[in-house]
């Protein structure tokens, strides 16, 4: 347990950004759910729609740092394949 005054606040702060980021990280995997649910059910419009929602949504996981730039390319890429492969 923090001793210090400095370390109780640095513990009560380091909760609330827990909190904070375990709430965007659920967002992201929502929308992306949201598009790989709409590309499973054939729906090529919805999962246009989703993707397009989607998309800003893992760029600001990034730029807030909560999700790699990378894996958020990876996500972005197989997303789009998978839309891609709908329409052939």
């Amino acid at each position: 347990m923090a001793n210090s005054v400095s370390a109780r606040k640095r513990a009560r702060q380091a909760e609330r950004h827990r909190q904070r980021n375990a709430s965007l990280r659920s967002h992201v995997r929502t929308k992306i759910k949201k598009v790989v649910n709409a590309i499973e059910s054939g729906d090529k419009a919805a999962a246009e729609a989703a993707y397009k929602a989607a998309v800003p949504a893992i760029d600001r996981s990034v730029s807030q740092g909560i999700m790699h730039a990378n894996k958020a390319a990876r996500h972005k890429s197989r997303l789009a394949q998978h839309l891609k492969g709908l329409s052939a």
